[in-house]
């Protein structure tokens, strides 16, 4: 995030907050306004309606949740594995793009236009993974089905309430990551 923000990019930053806080219907323009503690006539200025609202929130999610992401894997550089990983760590564990991109997809399943660019999104980020997973795997089928299990991981895992004995989730969740991106016949541990 920038340093200072235009008025449009605070009502864009608040209505996502409220996404993620409460889901689609907490994006209101009248609790928006008090939230930043402005009248609701400002939000005309820069929006013809709510649905403008939307959709500048859902371009803000893209480009922060993706362009973004990828733009600063490349920066860091590394081998493909490493750029997965940073994009699954920038994207899936900090808490601020992880509770709005968990509203996003619970907002999709109501809304088509809002799973149209979801599914958008995530092709993106599955070609992330393909491209590394393919480093270790030449099976155009098994490059697939590790991708979708690494990205049902990285996702699943923020809905999921069992217990490890014996380790915490975040060995769990390494060990799984090891054995999605080791090479094919590869047991070593």
């Amino acid at each position: 995030m920038g340093a200072l923000r235009t008025p449009r990019e605070k009502w864009v930053e608040q209505a996502l907050q409220a996404l993620a806080a409460g889901g689609i219907d907490a994006v209101r323009v009248e609790a928006l306004a008090k939230a930043l503690g402005v009248t609701k006539g400002g939000f005309y200025g820069y929006f013809t309606d709510r649905d403008a609202l939307l959709e500048a929130m859902l371009e803000a999610w893209e480009r922060e949740s993706v362009d973004d992401v990828l733009d600063r894997i490349e920066r860091e550089g590394g081998s493909a594995l490493d750029k997965a990983r940073l994009a699954g760590q920038l994207t899936f564990s900090g808490d601020r793009l992880l509770s709005v991109d968990l509203a996003v997809r619970d907002w999709a399943r109501r809304d088509e236009a809002v799973a149209e660019r979801l599914r958008r999104v995530d092709n993106r980020r599955m070609q992330l993974l393909r491209d590394a997973i393919s480093t270790r795997c030449s099976d155009p089928e098994e490059v697939e089905a590790r991708s979708l299990l690494a990205f049902c991981a990285a996702i699943g895992n923020h809905f999921l309430a069992a217990d490890h004995p014996g380790q915490t989730r975040a060995q769990v969740l390494a060990r799984a990551g090891d054995l999605l991106l080791q090479p094919p016949g590869d047991t070593a541990r």
